[in-house]
């Protein structure tokens, strides 16, 4: 199989998982962290499922699965460990058109979880297309080492001049060669050795536009 890598924007979107064990948990805290609205349909749940829920950042179904659980779903996982079920979950997904992934399962899944590493703005995807999980993970470890915190505070830096730079230089091209100058520079070395105000400058003097 190959797989389109896409990053989908979930934020405020209902998205349902199966299951409120812990491999579920690991999938509910990702759906959190990209701001969906998500619900579990399990009869238990773990105790950190339970505190997410006790803080009001999900929902909770309280029973089994049950055919037409999808509806109005944009994304839907299901992470039980009763094969029947998951079925019952891939069917009815398949049907609604619903983006579905069965943990550990690619043959019921219409797209899978990569390895994430995330610096603020910055994700980072990790797949081998559900071959071995378990070497995207360490593949994402080693990057987490090379990449630190200097890079989500660069992507803070610069997102406030975007639209100045697009007015000075309406010239696409124009503005992609300094994008480039930009991050070839030293500015990533001058964050992490945590001299942001030489950082500042720095920005200022390549693409001419002063940081407020």
């Amino acid at each position: 199989m190959k797989y389109y890598p896409a990053f989908l924007n979930l934020q405020g979107r209902p998205c349902i998982v199966i299951g409120g064990g812990s491999v579920a948990e690991g999938k509910v805290y990702s759906l959190l962290e990209a701001e969906a609205l998500v619900t579990i349909i399990s009869p238990e749940l773990t105790p950190n499922l339970n505190t997410w829920l006790d803080e009001g950042r999900l929902t909770h179904v309280k029973r089994p699965y049950q055919s037409g659980d999808l509806t109005g779903a944009v994304l839907a996982i299901s992470a039980t460990n009763d094969r029947a079920v998951n079925e019952q979950v891939w069917r009815e997904a398949t049907a609604r058109c619903v983006p579905v992934n069965v943990v550990d399962d690619p043959p019921h899944c219409t797209f899978i979880a990569p390895a994430l590493m995330r610096r603020g703005d910055l994700t980072i995807a990790v797949s081998t297309s559900g071959k071995a999980p378990t070497l995207a993970v360490r593949v994402r470890d080693q990057i987490e080492r090379l990449i630190g915190d200097e890079y989500a505070r660069f992507l803070e830096l610069v997102s406030a001049i975007r639209e100045p730079l697009a007015v000075q230089h309406p010239d696409f091209a124009q503005r992609k060669a300094l994008w480039y100058r930009l991050v070839d520079s030293d500015v990533l070395e001058l964050l992490r050795r945590g001299d942001e105000e030489g950082a500042r400058d720095r920005i200022a003097e390549i693409m001419g536009v002063v940081l407020t």
